[in-house]
């Protein structure tokens, strides 16, 4: 992407940054926490660049800057380090959606719930014939993201429609085990701080997805891990059926 080893250490700084605060991000927070070696005025310079090609982007109320879309996929797939999972994190995961793997509907209504409770995000499911599950409604509002009623309403209205939730999941491209979308991607302006992290599933002959709606801002070193974890199990126990 052209990008320098020192604007790559500032986009992996202010999407960290954003991740736990929500707020915007300036140059003197960069200088102070992350050491990065250089000026806040060169830093500064460095955001300027880094905006104009379509990391950073500028708010109003705010002189500092948030990571774009753009930014969070960049951090994701080239910088993030992934949270091992422990064994007994595992064990928990597994004893709670195995137990349930003899009928479809059951095992992922609890797959929905594990990951709800997991990621403390709303867990949502489809599959190809048309069937959505989702739980943890309540957790959306444990972000300060969704005090916005019209992103809230947007979320009610998707999980209310579930041709909606099936065209959402297809938007999904390239074979990675994990997708993630964000921004325009999503559908709808509305839903702009929110993203969608999800794994495919496959249960005999159907297809489907397994994933989490949550802030853009979204703990991806915690969340990513689990929903993997909880897909691979869906299809160990479609594989073993």
């Amino acid at each position: 992407m052209n990008l320098s080893d020192r604007q790559i250490r500032i986009i992996k700084a202010i999407v960290e940054e954003y991740t736990n605060t929500g707020e915007p991000v300036g140059s003197l927070t960069l200088d102070q926490k992350y050491r990065l070696g250089v000026s806040p005025a060169t830093i500064r310079n460095e955001m300027s660049t880094l905006a104009d090609k379509g990391f950073l982007a500028k708010t109003h109320s705010s002189s500092g800057r948030i990571p774009t879309p753009v930014a969070i996929k960049f951090y994701v797939s080239e910088l993030l380090r992934e949270r091992e999972l422990s064994v007994a994190e595992e064990v928990a995961i597994k004893e709670r959606v195995w137990q349930v793997r003899n009928d479809l509907d059951t095992l992922l209504i609890e797959a929905t719930r594990v990951l709800a409770e997991r990621t403390k995000s709303l867990s949502i499911a489809a599959t190809d014939t048309g069937r959505v599950y989702h739980s943890g409604y309540p957790n959306l509002l444990n972000n300060p993201e969704f005090y916005d009623i019209n992103l809230f309403r947007e979320v009610l209205i998707l999980l209310d429609e579930h041709q909606r939730v099936i065209t959402l999941f297809s938007r999904a491209a390239g074979s990675d085990s994990i997708h993630l979308l964000l921004g325009d991607e999503l559908g709808n302006a509305e839903m702009e701080p929110a993203s969608c992290l999800f794994a495919d599933i496959q249960i005999n002959d159907h297809r489907g997805s397994l994933g989490i709606i949550a802030p853009n801002r979204q703990q991806y070193d915690q969340n990513i891990p689990i929903v993997r974890y909880v897909a691979s199990l869906i299809n160990q126990i479609a594989q073993s059926a």
